[in-house]
């Protein structure tokens, strides 16, 4: 299999052609595939699998998005301003200001646009994840990024976006004055196929799937579990590099310190919310879990072994069958149950008066040495589940302006290749505790929502601007 190249020069007049080309069918893919052929756009999809999958497909599924017709609904006072801020607050300031006011004020008129379409959101309720001071994580009803990303591509093609399956994307053309002209499709047997196209948007891949990237970039995670898709492979990253594309935020990512092991499964951080605490093999408490559960992931790759148990109740046991995650897991013998405190430090083979402080200190009012103010202690039986730190997706990409336009190394938006979701820098900043829970799909679907309106001004079409002004 041959690597992403850019290739100079005019592709075959043969072509075909469409005015929009986007390579990745996920969550950024298909919402702007789907805005576009809202206005009669006609746009091609070049996704590398049989069916759209990747990282919006092994997500949970959750979209942050804050005034959106939803929230209002359910009685939910919330703001593109005040998520924003929360952004901002998790990233300490460091994540990139134009791209949270963008991202952030356009989410709700994104998830709007989307239910207009029938896909049935609702508010997650009973908890807030890390950071957020709002309940603004929308799903669908079964909870899931694959049961998402099928209702996308079911919207997006019926309102007429084409999408090409089993076709990776491996060539871009460009002409002498640095415009796209087309794409090259290696297919399964080994052939090229050209789309030409006026504007190409990169909704493709982070670089989660490359080894040496990872190495590079992020060695905190360069022996984690990686939990993303095998084609987030830095492709974008190569074919920007060789475009004189600037890069940006490459040390940020979504790490996840609940990683179910053996099982290979993702355990709801709702867990340590509705509190749930970590326990390492030594019996003890190593960090505040309601900090968040990306840098979680590098905590607990830190302890023995690399691994620790997610330790909770039944009152907690109920919440966590709400995800379907979880209920895999279960199904894969992942929880642990144990009558007593004496179970509980044979299970994890620590020694027993030392778990038995631990846990005395999961109380209200007690001293907690990270920091953690608890509003109930855990009750016998007490549930377990050996987990271990993994890597989800990357954060950092392509440099783009607010309109998701591609920058050069000197801040100049190329002329018509536009960037979102995974190839693109993200809101996370360039560290791992700055993602906020949902930073992910912010990206892709606010992203593919503006990336729209941009290929649409691009080609001297007007979509329209239904933002809302994010300024905390």
């Amino acid at each position: 299999m041959s690597a992403p190249v850019v290739k100079r020069g005019e592709p075959d007049a043969d072509a075909m052609h469409v005015p929009v080309a986007i390579i990745g069918a996920g969550a950024c893919g298909l919402t702007a595939a789907l805005r576009l052929a809202d206005a009669g756009i006609d746009t091609v999809l070049i996704e590398r699998d049989a069916a759209p999958s990747g990282s919006s497909a092994l997500s949970s599924g959750f979209i942050p998005a804050a005034g959106t017709a939803v929230q209002r609904a359910a009685g939910i006072d919330d703001d593109a301003g005040r998520f924003a801020a929360d952004i901002q607050a998790k990233a300490q300031g460091a994540a990139a200001p134009h791209l949270v006011a963008a991202y952030a004020g356009a989410a709700a008129a994104a998830m709007d646009a989307l239910a207009g379409h029938g896909l049935a959101f609702e508010v997650l309720d009973g908890f807030l994840y890390p950071g957020h001071t709002a309940r603004r994580m929308h799903t669908l009803p079964e909870r899931t990024g694959a049961a998402l990303v099928a209702a996308l591509e079911r919207a997006a093609t019926q309102a007429g976006a084409y999408l090409l399956t089993r076709a990776l994307a491996r060539e871009i053309w460009v002409d002498e004055a640095g415009r796209v002209t087309a794409v090259g499709c290696e297919r399964p047997d080994g052939s090229i196929d050209l789309i030409g196209c006026d504007v190409l948007i990169l909704a493709c891949n982070g670089f989660g799937g490359n080894a040496a990237m990872v190495a590079e970039h992020l060695p905190a995670m360069r022996d984690a579990v990686y939990g993303g898709h095998v084609g987030n492979d830095g492709s974008a990253i190569a074919w920007g590099a060789q475009l004189g594309a600037g890069l940006a935020d490459l040390g940020g990512y979504q790490g996840h310190g609940s990683w179910a092991t053996p099982q290979g499964a993702l355990i709801s951080w709702a867990v340590m919310m509705d509190g749930g605490v970590q326990i390492n093999g030594d019996g003890r408490r190593f960090h505040d879990e309601t900090h968040g559960y990306s840098e979680a992931a590098v905590h607990v790759l830190a302890q023995p072994g690399g691994v620790a148990w997610n330790v909770f109740d039944d009152r907690t046991l109920a919440l966590a069958r709400g995800f379907p995650d979880f209920v895999a897991a279960e199904a894969g013998h992942a929880r642990k149950t144990c009558a007593d405190a004496a179970a509980l430090a044979a299970l994890i083979g620590c020694d027993a008066e030392t778990l038995r402080q631990t846990l005395h200190s999961v109380a209200p009012g007690a001293s907690d040495l990270h920091g953690r103010r608890f509003e109930r202690a855990l009750q016998a039986p007490y549930h377990a589940i050996k987990v271990t730190g993994a890597l989800f997706h990357t954060q950092g990409g392509l440099d783009i302006d607010a309109q998701c336009r591609v920058r050069d190394a000197h801040g100049q938006a190329l002329p018509n290749l536009l960037a979102a979701g995974g190839a693109a820098r993200g809101v996370s900043g360039n560290d791992v505790s700055g993602y906020l829970s949902g930073n992910g799909l912010l990206s892709a679907v606010a992203g593919g929502h503006i990336a729209a309106a941009t290929a649409a001004a691009l080609l001297g079409r007007e979509l329209g601007h239904e933002t809302h002004e994010a300024t905390p």
